[in-house]
């Protein structure tokens, strides 16, 4: 019986670490310089080794929008198996992408959805994610905006006054959508904001935009409802460096976020098993020369090899 117990261990230790199903791997999706080129893909079977697929060359040329970017690129795997995609087109226009594809090689028409053009002092719309509910059968689009006077804390803290509030919409077939509201404001400058689901909660990473006096970190809001009641932020879960740009994975029983360390032009890792006490393994992590922000999901090994 020892024995057997023996070999058990040492079989789940040379796992671990690994994509949870043999067959799947990691695929990140990011964009490098300004996003003038398009979508960047690399792809890990540990989460920490990315490797740049196709040369770090662009799968696919940015064409929606009136100045053409790719920036902040979210792809999730859809209920119907689709790859759905968001992303920022520009740093002030009113509307975020749009686009779907089977194999993530070949794409649909690149759409500009309008998602605050009904407020026409809005800024911009930045960052913006898409997450599937499965209880609703549904989509969330969420994105940070600056709508500048509406929100009086935080209008004169921030970056050139950009005071960023993260708003939704929703959708069922990607033809019609919700009216736009408001997803999360605590009365701080927020932005870069990713959900994940934990268990029967929704767990919100975010970014306290912060500028004087300075933040710049990530945090954590927490919610029974994917599209309301998220709590109070956190405390920092990032360290005494700006960090930007969080991306998740949950590999084995521990939270990964991977995050750009801007300043710095490097990136960042951190992990934790019950989202509240955090350990830096940066070290541990290797990604593409020029790497900007995007995310992470699982994809099956027949699909990467069709990327490669």
């Amino acid at each position: 019986m020892r024995k057997i117990l023996l070999a058990l261990l040492i079989m789940i230790s040379c796992f671990a670490g690994h994509a949870q199903n043999s067959d799947s791997v990691y695929l990140f999706a990011y964009f490098k310089g300004n996003g003038e080129d398009g979508l960047h893909l690399a792809y890990s079977e540990d989460g920490f080794e990315w490797k740049a697929l196709r040369d770090d060359k662009s799968f696919l040329k940015p064409t929606a929008g009136k100045d053409k970017l790719m920036r902040d690129p979210c792809i999730i795997r859809g209920a119907d198996g689709q790859f759905h995609m968001t992303w920022t087109v520009s740093w002030n226009e009113q509307t975020i992408g749009y686009a779907s594809s089977p194999d993530l090689l070949n794409w649909s028409e690149q759409q500009d959805l309008p998602v605050m053009k009904h407020e026409p002092g809005a800024r911009n719309c930045w960052a913006p994610e898409i997450f599937y509910d499965k209880a609703s059968k549904q989509y969330m689009f969420y994105w940070a905006t600056t709508i500048p006077g509406r929100f009086k804390a935080g209008d004169t803290v921030g970056d050139d006054k950009y005071n960023h509030r993260m708003y939704y919409v929703t959708t069922k077939d990607f033809k019609k959508y919700s009216e736009t509201k408001l997803l999360y404001d605590y009365g701080f400058n927020v932005i870069d904001a990713t959900i994940q689901k934990n268990g029967k909660e929704y767990v919100m990473f975010l970014k306290d935009e912060t500028k004087t006096p300075p933040q710049k970190n990530l945090r954590i809001a927490t919610s029974k409802y994917l599209t309301k009641g998220y709590t109070k932020p956190s405390e920092p879960i990032t360290g005494k460096y700006w960090a930007e740009g969080p991306t998740v994975l949950k590999i084995g029983n521990r939270w990964v976020v991977y995050f750009d360390k801007y300043t710095q032009h490097k990136y960042g890792a951190i992990a934790s098993t019950d989202l509240i006490n955090w350990t830096d393994v940066s070290d541990k992590l290797k990604v593409p020369n020029g790497l900007r922000h995007g995310t992470v999901l699982t994809i099956t090994k027949a699909e990467l090899e069709k990327l490669k």
